[in-house]
């Protein structure tokens, strides 16, 4: 179920192609201070699973606590596009609302890891919850 998707930033300055092994049953979220006041919804991407299109140099880094994850930012509009993680440095977590086509209420249920007792910290990996859209209705 891989998939080739076409990214970018919110103003366009930051795009890509990103291999999605897991397509969208990847997505999760995440309870660690800094996720929960970014708010994206994240997919999984292998290092080398982000072919940059255009705007690569006009990414700016940001890091915290240990240091382990690598979080990307477009310097013009601030949109979190990617990072890499700290529970896998050997993956990239993606913005899934930076796909094209696509939004994070195209997904009905997305688990939430439990990143305040982080696994790289000795705590066993462990889903917090369920972040869940249901549309009113019209």
């Amino acid at each position: 179920m891989t998939e080739i998707l076409e990214a970018s930033c919110h103003c366009g300055t930051v795009q890509f192609r990103v291999t999605l092994p897991d397509g969208l049953a990847s997505a999760r979220r995440c309870t660690c201070s800094y996720c929960t006041m970014r708010g994206a919804v994240a997919v999984s991407a292998a290092l080398d699973g982000i072919e940059f299109v255009t705007g690569e140099d006009n990414l700016t880094l940001y890091q915290f606590g240990s240091r382990t994850a690598r979080h990307f930012f477009c310097r013009t509009c601030g949109i979190y596009t990617h990072h890499q993680r700290r529970s896998n440095p050997n993956q990239f977590g993606v913005n899934l609302a930076c796909l094209k086509g696509l939004s994070v209420w195209d997904l009905p249920d997305i688990p939430v890891n439990d990143g305040i007792n982080h696994p790289s910290d000795g705590a066993p990996p462990r889903i917090d919850g369920i972040l869940r859209y249901e549309k009113s209705p019209t």
